[in-house]
């Protein structure tokens, strides 16, 4: 594939060398001239947009995400971030006889604040040894009779890592408890079939390697756990009589639909369904063939240059995302950047996540930048 023609589509490389999709994915002109499509239906249709295009826009949107995972449409719903539709998913359960929620420490902060403000909900926390990566084994000692979810992510967000998600949802799976998937640094790079996982809620969204932006959540739910999952937070979208206004009336739908609470930011809709498509047209094999020859190149080069490397040594366990530890990444970061050179850090490590439409001459531009940093 001519990866060119693909960075030509992303302004942004004409000005700057951008590596920080695990932070939010590169603006598309697909992307912006979706938006300007959104923007011109509001004006000419106003209200009468949601009846004419915008109900269908939102259908669509769930089954683009579909396809991408390998689920079926009426098992994804949408939502405007992680945060809301992990809490839908946890207001679903009940905690009086399983009140344990096992995750790990090195999970984003938002799987981990969920479950520290419900009441009588005791988190379990499984450690990492290398602040790497967490081995399957210590989900299975975690997970017992008691625990009503385990909840953790595909790809680690600081250190790039890729867990086994069949694993761990067979584990719980053993012991009766819901498999809950935070996938936002997976679902484009890497591909993924749910179905196959056997996950039984996985949740992502457009922000980064789906190429849509911000404001947008999706959630897949796996069929035959949909009618045992009623929220006890909802809105008018949860309701399968929804254009009835009648508030006497209340059904939640069969499909993962009940999951959703409010009106959409229809704006990012458009954004994420044409940052799919881009996704979609390429191909996740394609696309995670491509982002682990970025990353094994951009990885030799740091080793080479001196620098420690925080992220798994083996290429099929590590994702789109390289980290490197420093004393100082936030200076790092700031002194590329006036280089033209945008990437971010977490804790003690600068952050890197080539993608398709980066180059290896991105990868060697970012490792002269890096060279007054060397240890």
């Amino acid at each position: 594939m001519d990866w060119t023609v693909w960075r030509d589509e992303f302004p942004v490389f004409g000005r700057r060398r951008y590596l920080n999709t695990c932070s939010l994915g590169a603006l598309s002109r697909r992307v912006r001239a979706a938006q300007e499509r959104f923007l011109d239906e509001w004006e000419e249709a106003g209200a009468t947009a949601w009846y004419s295009t915008w109900m269908g826009a939102l259908d669509g949107l769930r089954a683009r995400f579909a396809r991408v995972i390998g689920a079926d449409k009426e098992e994804v719903g949408l939502a405007p971030s992680v945060s809301v539709a992990l809490s839908s998913i946890a207001s679903s359960l009940d905690y009086r006889a399983r009140p344990r929620v096992v995750l790990s420490e090195m999970d984003f902060p938002t799987v981990a604040y969920q479950w520290a403000v419900k009441p009588g909900v005791e988190r379990v926390l499984v450690p990492t040894a290398d602040g790497i990566a967490v081995p399957p084994e210590a989900y299975e000692a975690a997970i017992d009779d008691r625990t009503a979810a385990v909840t953790t992510s595909h790809v680690f967000f600081t250190s790039g890592a890729v867990q086994d998600i069949a694993r761990i949802a067979r584990a719980a799976r053993r012991h009766g408890a819901l498999s809950i998937i935070d996938a936002y640094q997976a679902t484009g790079q890497l591909p993924t079939d749910v179905h196959a996982a056997d996950v039984d809620v996985l949740i992502s969204g457009g922000l980064k390697w789906l190429l849509g932006g911000t404001g947008i959540a999706l959630v897949y739910v796996r069929k035959d756990r949909i009618p045992q999952l009623k929220p006890s937070i909802t809105g008018w979208f949860g309701n399968r009589h929804q254009f009835g206004f009648d508030p006497k009336a209340f059904e939640f739908w069969e499909d993962a639909r009940r999951f959703e609470l409010g009106t959409t930011s229809n704006a990012a809709v458009y954004a994420c369904s044409a940052g799919i498509d881009i996704v979609l047209e390429i191909g996740v094999e394609a696309l995670r063939k491509r982002t682990t020859e970025l990353v094994n190149d951009l990885v030799d080069r740091v080793t080479d240059a001196g620098f420690e490397i925080r992220t798994p040594r083996e290429p099929a366990s590590r994702a789109g995302i390289v980290m490197i530890r420093m004393r100082d990444p936030a200076s790092a970061v700031h002194a590329l950047a006036e280089r033209g050179i945008l990437v971010d850090y977490r804790h003690d490590r600068l952050r890197a996540s080539p993608y398709f439409y980066n180059t290896p001459e991105d990868n060697a531009a970012l490792v002269d930048g890096l060279r007054p940093f060397r240890p």
